[in-house]
């Protein structure tokens, strides 16, 4: 080996980056450790610790010293997988910006075709292509976009804007470029309020021009704040109010309208006596009043006053809602009333009858108007704290510019003058309606105050001083993960990676000896070498990270095996050690296999990482890197030590006295039982593909579905099938609910309300399984069993919910990964090898191994004791099965090329039989290191990823099958009779 000086001098300048970069997370894990030990398990303590003690010096290296912050920086990033907290994908809502950018057009036209985008948008489709789409299909070219009344308006005239003569082409770019900026907006809003919330490493990242925003909070646990914090728009906004008495005859009015049609679904409840009441009590309809049969007012549970019309349950505000909405009920509101807008309270606690503690909600009516604005907006707020009133009750202080000081003073002057409330209404919440008892205000400061705690005018106070978003921002996609999920995530994967480790290097000393020890060493080389790269890029570790670490445990020796069995047929052939080597080595020995080899893996991780998200994106990068780490160490670290042994004359043999003769002088007609394997695949094939479009289906996860799942930890055993029935009632629809792992332990999905977004609607699914499952839970309470902290036994562990716009792109992307995995593949071997006939005996092989492993998933998910879901898990397994198949199958095709350009004589059949022999040892010593870490995963990973590793071991066995019985055959079976003829000519026997 050339420049072996220069290699060394790389290896240990790689070595030492590496232990340099991982002392980092060393000494953070160390802080961190001693940061629980003092918080004693609260974790705002912990947090405030670790604040204390960022810029403090923490590490000394002698040359230099470093804070806890700058170690903090540089450890290897933990996934919230393994951290715990909370991941969210928002959706900027693209519709909301275009509806601003034509400042809200009434075009028939234009409406439509935001209707349209909306219920038609394909997978993997922006919303904005949708629109254009159906814009054009709607206005067929009678109307544009550069119209008066759609986007040639005021607001978006002048330089770079649009004007009248622009096509509807030039009109996209502008609206395209416009939208980019809102979202780029809507980043750094988010951004802002992330920063002051008081997490350790937020992540905040954009997800291509999709409108998207990935959020990662690691540490993070209350979940409905978190989700309250990034979906307000924070749209602030200041409106007049009527007070009861001026709104009290429509009330009546629209309770005797409501009779007409709602009379016979009212249930009979007592009317608390407050001012609508007594209002009417005046009437003749008393007897009525007493028999329950006031839609509207029998809903009101408790006494309004001044601007409050009345407190209503939470459960019945949605209908209360939709009375005050619909168009017969609005007609009742006479002269300027008939813009008044209806609006809700934050959410309050009350006494009833019995002193009970209840939940309600506060009705406003806002003085509306014809365009629907309030008097004064919430832009003018320069700055916002949280404080506390005169009452001692926290409360938060607000700023305003000069402009909103003025307009802000007149409208508390009227206030003051006609003995009026103004409501401070935020994101279509009213959070106060104080009235002014003072005169004007002046200066332009206020207070918003109310029923409110510390945590949420801290809350507040940040969204308002970050600014409004440009538009809404809904979770469609999330993962809630608890700190000791977390914990048992990362000794499952490290149970995992140290007995694979143990097994690959006892395997590799009992069947290479000496050699196989020098492949060990560089298999921990290349261990350090992976760490070392993931913490110097700052990338994330996961459990799917993991589980790829363990996976490159069993690739990393691949291309040793590779080159120790082409050494042994040299120095079977009578060369001597330092001939053999060389010839090993060379590009005509193991090098063309192993390039050819590690190509088809680079593919198929490329494309898994380019069309995988979250946790997937960690498996194909931790892939990635090790191969390219394995490929370094395999060839040029284990070299050294075995031109070391030829230097000293030592003897190397490349196995031991128990495994030396081993696959030798084995002679199978594997061509001559080929309709035997036929038949058998053909069967398997059938009976896969009638499973799964006839039969049993697929289990499909939430991935590609949409819903919401669960991992829910009970105290005891517990009836999944009992818990279904009891949670399908509470929900209102079908509630699935599977053992997992342990029988103390379920998995629970539902689609419960999953095409509607927002955070009222999160939490209401939240309650629901909280009161379904209360009793299970009598002592614990919502939030704790909901909510993340340390040390978390029962309750909810695990949460993910994925919206049905998301899911729809993820199935799309998994179609095209696979497709594209393929479709480069067959690409790549036609080239490689010059005959389509290797692409096509390969992608047969390929093609057998998904269907089959899509099979095994199809007939058997319904017993199974762990979860076979089709998920975007599993989508990964099918790409690694892609590309480990392919490695069996090269290793054969480049033997066959290798005897067909050489002097092997024989029938092609006959070459074909020599080259799957003679490559055996290789083939199943691969395949067994495969087989050996993903059977330690399986047992020891986690019951997370048991499906994911299943999917991938079974592909393993199959895949090694296909490339034996399948891929050879085909091959055969393709070449033309005169290329044969040719390659026999060549071949014949002397």
């Amino acid at each position: 080996m050339q420049n072996k000086g220069l290699i060394k001098f790389f290896a240990i300048l790689f070595a030492l980056v590496s232990i340099y970069q991982l002392s980092f997370t060393f000494v953070a894990n160390k802080v961190a450790s001693d940061a629980k030990a003092f918080a004693g398990g609260d974790p705002e303590k912990e947090l405030k610790y670790l604040d204390s003690i960022g810029k403090e010096k923490v590490f000394n290296l002698g040359f230099s010293d470093f804070t806890f912050n700058e170690v903090k920086d540089k450890q290897i990033n933990k996934g919230l997988d393994l951290e715990g907290g909370i991941n969210v994908i928002l959706q900027v809502s693209v519709k909301d910006i275009l509806k601003g950018l034509s400042n809200n057009s009434k075009n028939p036209v234009f409406n439509k075709s935001l209707a349209d985008a909306t219920a038609n948008q394909k997978g993997n489709q922006t919303y904005i292509d949708a629109f254009f789409e159906a814009f054009e299909a709607n206005s067929k070219g009678t109307v544009k976009l550069a119209s008066p009344d759609i986007f040639a308006n005021r607001s978006l005239q002048g330089e770079g804007g649009v004007d009248f003569q622009m096509t509807d082409a030039q009109v996209q770019k502008v609206i395209k470029r416009k939208v980019d900026e809102s979202v780029e907006s809507a980043f750094g809003v988010l951004r802002k309020r992330i920063d002051k919330f008081g997490v350790t490493q937020p992540n905040i990242q954009k997800l291509g021009e999709s409108g998207r925003i990935l959020v990662e909070l690691p540490g993070a646990k209350d979940v409905d704040r978190i989700k309250k914090l990034l979906q307000s728009t924070a749209q602030l906004e200041f409106w007049e109010t009527y007070k009861i008495e001026e709104i009290g005859n429509f009330i009546m009015a629209a309770n005797e309208s409501l009779k007409k049609t709602e009379i016979k679904t009212v249930a009979p409840k007592k009317v608390v006596k407050d001012s609508l009441s007594a209002l009417l009590a005046d009437t003749k309809d008393t007897a009525a009043a007493k028999k329950g049969n006031n839609p509207l007012l029998d809903k009101i549970i408790a006494q309004g006053g001044g601007p409050v019309l009345g407190l209503f349950a939470p459960k019945d505000t949605a209908v209360v809602g939709e009375y005050l909405r619909r168009a017969d009920i609005r007609v009742l509101l006479a002269g300027d009333q008939r813009y008044a807008k209806f609006v809700w309270g934050k959410p309050t606690k009350i006494k009833d009858a019995k002193s009970k503690e209840i939940d309600a909600v506060e009705l406003y009516a806002l003085k509306g108007n014809r365009d629907n604005v309030a008097a004064m907006s919430g832009g003018v707020v320069t700055d916002a704290s949280d404080t506390f009133d005169q009452l001692g009750k926290p409360a938060v202080s607000m700023q305003m510019n000069g402009k909103g000081a003025k307009a802000w003073e007149e409208l508390t002057g009227k206030a003051y003058t006609q003995k009026s409330n103004i409501a401070i209404v935020l994101d279509n919440v009213v959070y106060s309606a104080p009235g002014v008892s003072s005169g004007p205000i002046a200066g332009g400061r206020s207070e918003i105050s109310g029923d409110f705690d510390v945590t949420e005018t801290k809350d507040l106070a940040n969204v308002l001083k970050a600014g409004k978003l440009p538009a809404s921002a809904d979770i469609i996609q999330s993962e809630v993960v608890g700190p000791s999920l977390g914990q048992a995530a990362i000794d499952a994967g490290t149970i995992s990676s140290i007995v694979g480790f143990l097994l690959v290097c006892l395997w590799m000393v009992f069947y290479y000896g000496k050699a196989g020890w020098y492949a060990n060493l560089a298999l921990l080389l290349n261990l350090l070498f992976l760490f070392g790269i993931m913490a110097s890029f700052g990338f994330v570790l996961t459990l799917p990270g993991i589980a790829g670490i363990v996976l490159t445990l069993g690739t990393a020796v691949d291309a040793n095996i590779i080159i120790y069995e082409r050494a042994k047929e040299e120095l079977r052939e009578g060369k001597s050690l330092s001939e053999t080597v060389i010839a090993s080595y060379g590009w005509k020995g193991a090098m063309r296999s192993i390039i050819d080899a590690n190509v088809t893996h680079i593919l198929t991780g490329a494309i898994l990482f380019t069309f995988g998200t979250g946790l997937i994106k960690g498996f194909a990068l931790t892939l990635l890197i090790g191969i390219v780490t394995s490929l370094f160490t395999s060839i040029f670290i284990a070299r050294i030590f075995i031109d070391r042994d030829i230097a000293n004359n030592s003897n190397l043999t490349f196995s031991t006295a128990i495994t030396k003769n081993w696959f030798t002088n084995f002679h199978f007609d594997f061509i001559k039982i080929k309709t035997i394997t036929y038949i058998f695949s053909s069967i398997v094939v059938v009976v896969s593909l009638i499973s799964i479009f006839f039969v049993n289906g697929l289990d499909q996860g939430v991935d590609f579905v949409g819903g919401r799942t669960f991992q829910v930890k009970f105290e005891k055993a517990i009836d999944a099938t009992k818990v279904a029935e009891e949670l399908s009632k509470e929900f209102g629809t079908t509630v699935e609910a599977k053992i997992f792992g342990s029988d103390d332990q379920l998995k629970i999905t539902t689609k419960y309300k999953i095409t509607e977004e927002g955070v009222d609607v999160d939490k209401e699914v939240n309650e629901k399984l909280y009161k379904g499952l209360q009793s299970y839970y009598p002592n614990t309470s919502y939030d704790q069993f909901i909510n993340s902290y340390d040390g978390k036994k029962v309750g909810v562990l695990q949460a993910s919910k994925v919206g049905a716009s998301i899911s729809e792109d993820i199935k799309t992307n998994s179609y095209w990964a696979v497709l594209g995995a393929m479709a480069v593949i067959f690409l790549y071997l036609m080239i490689s090898f010059r005959k389509w006939q290797y692409s096509l005996g390969a992608i047969a092989a390929v093609a057998h191994d998904v269907i089959f492993v899509l099979g095994i998933y199809s007939l058997c998910y319904k017993f199974m004791p762990f979860h076979m879901e089709m998920d975007q898990h599993f989508i990964a397994a099918i790409l690694t099965v892609i590309g480990y198949s392919m490695n069996d199958t090269v290793i054969v095709f480049d033997r066959i090329r290798e005897f067909i350009m050489g002097k092997r004589k024989g029938t092609f059949e006959e070459i074909v039989n020599a080259s799957i022999n003679t490559t055996l040892s290789r083939t199943l010593n691969t395949s067994l290191m495969m087989i050996i870490v993903l059977l330690t995963m399986f047992i020891f990973g986690g019951e997370s990823i048991r499906g994911f590793i299943f999917a991938m071991l079974v592909g393993i066995v199959v895949g090694t099958y296909s490339s034996l019985f399948i891929a050879t055959p085909v091959l055969v079976d393709t070449i033309s009779r005169s290329d044969k003829n040719q390659i026999e000519k060549e071949h014949k026997e002397a």
